[in-house]
């Protein structure tokens, strides 16, 4: 308790402390995330914020946190935290391709599997699934840490959202391992907390500086790690034994993960890439529905709090009535939202050539190639 109550004190400190730093580095060498067409905000931000998030984290695990015995495997992390920060800062400054994330994706991931020995190893009767083979191990740990990290990267749209449910979901799976006196895990859960939550004084609406892909595809890699932890121990811990630990790492990480998998679906049915990017996430849907940044981030916050609490106060039932009860209430709420609320009319940025009127504006929403005028729809 003492480890994780100073991780997560440690972490808040030098994130707050760390960020107005690098706002002002960012202003000065004009580091910007360049508003356009498919973003929300309108002003130039920069996107450095995972910087003072990985700093926050590595440097306060590394004082607090206990790697010996049964946490040797905590070095391979700290390793896999490394490579997913800089990779994600390349990417934040000079824009990667999408098969150098992957890779570099991939090489986490192998890290995790083949050095911290991280696996998916039981589905606990999912499917009618129980122990896996080890390919069929590797292969679903492979994918799992993979859709976690780049949920929470495409998730990251408006201000404050992945932080919030970052920080949700860090604290439930901390208190959890806390409670079980899994200490290193519980503290990585808190610190991680503690981290998010001094980045959300600078993110929350409106944001004065955006965590990039260095900061939202950490908050995915912890996430799958202390998911992972879970699906292996859960069961068979002394305080509050888990029956279906499954069904609950789904319910606390339902809403980035049915984003991201709703998302690729759309798009191979519109037989477009899985990867390439549009505005069909659930933040944007909300969004044409009227919602400001404040109304999204809080909605979806609560949205996953309630599908969490449904997900452990039903943990005892069987694990298809749960998955399918969280599916239920995952479509049907995107169901209503889609057909029952109606669009919200919004000003249009239109070619200046098309509104002439004596009482047209052009304003500087995002840099054009021509002038651009604003007229209502």
């Amino acid at each position: 308790m003492i480890q994780a109550a100073s991780g997560i004190l440690i972490a808040y400190l030098i994130t707050f402390f760390l960020l107005p730093f690098i706002i002002r580095i960012a202003q000065v060498n004009k580091i910007f995330d360049i508003p356009d067409e498919r973003k929300t905000h309108i002003n130039p931000i920069s996107s450095l914020g995972g910087i003072a998030i990985f700093a926050g984290l590595v440097i306060s695990l590394l004082l607090v946190a206990d790697f010996k015995g049964n946490n040797a495997q905590f070095q391979y992390y700290l390793a896999a935290f490394f490579v997913i920060f800089v990779l994600g800062v390349i990417d934040d400054v000079f824009i990667l391709k999408a098969w150098k994330k992957i890779l570099g994706q991939l090489i986490v991931t192998g890290i995790l599997i083949w050095k911290a020995g991280l696996l998916i190893t039981n589905f606990q009767g999912f499917l009618g699934i129980y122990e896996l083979s080890s390919t069929a191990s590797h292969l679903v740990t492979f994918f799992s840490i993979i859709l976690l990290i780049n949920a929470f990267n495409l998730i990251d749209g408006v201000d404050g959202l992945a932080a919030s449910l970052g920080l949700l979901v860090s604290v439930l799976f901390g208190v959890f391992f806390l409670v079980n006196n899994q200490s290193a895990y519980g503290t990585l859960g808190f610190t991680m907390g503690g981290a998010l939550l001094a980045f959300l004084i600078y993110n929350f609406p409106p944001a004065r500086i955006f965590m990039g892909d260095s900061g939202s595809t950490l908050i995915g890699l912890v996430a799958a790690i202390m998911s992972i932890r879970f699906l292996e121990t859960a069961s068979s811990v002394v305080v509050y034994p888990i029956e279906t630990p499954a069904a609950m790492a789904f319910g606390f990480l339902l809403i980035p993960l049915m984003d991201v998998l709703r998302v690729f679906v759309i798009r191979l049915v519109n037989k477009r890439s899985p990867i390439a990017p549009d505005r069909n996430h659930l933040h944007h849907l909300l969004q044409t529905k009227g919602f400001s940044h404040t109304g999204v981030t809080v909605s979806l916050l609560l949205c996953s709090l309630f599908i969490a609490s449904i997900s452990f106060v039903l943990q005892g039932l069987d694990i298809h009535f749960i998955i399918g009860l969280q599916f239920l209430i995952y479509f049907g709420g995107v169901g209503a939202l889609v057909y029952l609320v109606p669009d919200q009319q919004f000003l249009h940025v239109v070619p200046v050539d098309q509104y002439v009127e004596d009482d047209s504006k052009v304003y500087p929403i995002y840099p054009a190639k021509e002038k651009v005028s604003v007229a209502d729809e």
